[in-house]
């Protein structure tokens, strides 16, 4: 009896793990791309109870960004929530964008009272 496994059989695998990582890395990726477009939405709607919390703080949304905010003794946004995830925050005085980008996919807010909006990645203002 000989032992060992012939040049066919190991081809035949060959092919059949192929043919399942064709089938899984498509998959994958797409769940990938969709975790991270939730990620990017769930991030800009943890932020919208800061925004206006800074504006109940300010009485405006005026220099309203990530790290500080336009009077000395404010924080911005992050003096609110330290834990907050934006990309890019810009905001007037009754007004303010939030966006964050995970990976390449994006979330923006416009406020007050906007809908979370899908955004393609690299389009924060």
């Amino acid at each position: 009896m000989q032992a060992g496994l012939s040049l066919i059989e190991v081809l035949i695998v060959l092919v059949i793990i192929g043919i399942l990582l064709a089938i899984a890395v498509p998959s994958y990726l797409g769940f990938k791309d969709r975790a991270n477009q939730k990620a990017a939405a769930a991030n800009v709607r943890s932020a919208i109870p800061s925004a206006e919390a800074y504006y109940s703080d300010n009485g405006n949304y005026t220099s309203m960004d990530i790290t500080s905010g336009a009077a000395p003794n404010t924080a911005g946004l992050k003096g609110i929530d330290a834990g907050l995830k934006l990309t890019k925050v810009t905001s007037t005085a009754t007004t303010y964008t939030l966006c964050s980008q995970v990976g390449n996919k994006a979330s923006i807010v416009s406020g007050p009272g906007g809908t979370v909006t899908d955004v393609a990645a690299g389009t924060c203002p």
